[in-house]
């Protein structure tokens, strides 16, 4: 799978000429896109939406989880793997405005399943996609974050799952009844601020690390590229390692060819794909190559400012390990950043669920989507959650093989 997905990011890059070059010009029509349109979203709410439900435990513990098991190395492939993910995400959001639909109120609605449908013509691949959308809205995208919520807040705060779980699924509930102009509007007032905060706390510890900042980029660049393991293995697992973990974690982390933000693009005003296709491209850079990227520096670095910190914790500790150095607040600013992004991803995932709903039953199934959504986020902030944590990965390969088969049959139809 790693493999398909990098494969497709670099036929990509290169098909689009390389899109990336218009980076600059992406964000800046990201920026100053918001105006609105009935009831549909504007350029930038849709790629807020998108980073509402990418931006959160993938940057910060999943980082934190590819530098423990492929070394400082692992940060560079991450990297590249936002860079390339960025032409697959322009492909797949420019088809997916290309073949959506519009409603009978003049929403738009469209997503991979519409792709399928429309474009391939082919619905029992929607559908399948569709209920993989609806499996992972359930998963990683509902009872996961509601999880991570309650372990972060009783480790940090001693809070009872259940209060945690009560109080995240009434917040939760209040934004996603009101629908999608709801969903959008609190996603664009509230990401780029989180994010603000979290990369401030970042470039805050990156200033103490000042004097090891250098020798980190440069030990980050070489491990990428050694045939040293980074535990000390073999000759070759170094590479390897780097290779397989650092790639993972950015394919999940932005999850470009997966196919969920292109069902935000769908749902904004913009007529012309091409435009929408380059904003919603700017939710890897700014997921994978700038969020990933200064996490994993923070980490890096804080390994060689404070080795015992970093030696003998778990795989997903290593950013905590860096955090307990940011003055006087310390993890507490972690784990509120961890909620913070934990309840955007709540609230975005949903969306993404209640299109998958809406195309398997219609609007009818919306209220009941949305009850089981809600229900779901006070379950998971309760129950065990290895068994789920065990099958996204699982769900996030369905939803990718009939999407990157719609994006290269289609792949002739996409303009940069």
């Amino acid at each position: 799978m790693i493999a398909l997905l990098l494969g497709t990011h670099i036929y990509f890059t290169c098909k689009l000429h390389f899109p990336q070059k218009h980076l600059p010009e992406a964000i800046r029509l990201s920026l100053f896109s918001t105006e609105t349109a009935g009831k549909n979203l504007s350029p930038f709410s849709a790629l807020a939406t998108t980073l509402a439900a990418t931006l959160g435990t993938g940057n910060i513990i999943g980082v934190s989880t590819a530098v423990a098991l492929g070394g400082p190395g692992a940060v560079f492939w991450c990297w590249i793997t936002g860079i390339l993910g960025m032409a697959t995400a322009y492909g797949e959001c420019y088809l997916s405005v290309l073949y959506r639909r519009q409603k009978a109120d003049g929403v738009y609605v469209g997503g991979p399943m519409y792709v399928l449908k429309n474009g391939l013509h082919n619905n029992k691949l929607g559908c399948l996609y569709a209920l993989c959308t609806l499996a992972a809205a359930f998963g990683v995208g509902c009872t996961t974050q509601a999880n991570s919520v309650t372990r972060a807040t009783t480790l940090s705060f001693g809070l009872s799952p259940h209060l945690v779980g009560i109080v995240l699924a009434v917040l939760t509930g209040a934004v996603i009844l009101g629908g999608i102009k709801s969903i959008g509007n609190l996603c664009e007032r509230t990401v780029p601020a989180i994010t603000f905060l979290y990369l401030l706390g970042c470039f805050l510890l990156l200033v103490l690390y000042r004097h090891q900042l250098l020798t980190a980029i440069v030990w980050i660049v070489k491990d990428a590229f050694s045939f040293t393991s980074f535990t000390g293995g073999i000759a070759g697992a170094g590479l390897q390692r780097a290779l397989r973990y650092g790639i993972a974690r950015g394919l999940f982390s932005n999850e470009a060819g997966i196919g969920t933000s292109a069902i935000a693009a769908a749902s904004s005003h913009t007529e012309n794909p091409r435009l929408q296709a380059y904003v919603s491209m700017t939710a890897v850079f700014w997921d994978t190559v700038v969020m990933c990227l200064v996490t994993g520096l923070v980490i890096v670095c804080n390994m060689l400012y404070d080795p015992a910190s970093a030696a003998g914790v778990a795989e997903t500790d290593l950013t905590a390990a860096a955090f307990a150095h940011l003055p006087y607040v310390g993890n507490a600013f972690l784990t509120l950043s961890l909620c913070a992004f934990a309840v955007t991803t709540l609230i975005g995932w949903s969306y993404f669920g209640e299109t998958a709903t809406e195309y398997l039953a219609g609007s009818r199934g919306i209220p009941l989507y949305k009850l089981l959504y809600i229900l779901m986020i006070y379950l998971g902030a309760i129950i065990p959650m290895r068994l789920v944590w065990e099958s996204t990965d699982l769900i996030n390969a369905l939803m990718t093989l009939p999407n990157l088969l719609a994006l290269w049959t289609l792949r002739r139809q996409i303009r940069s």
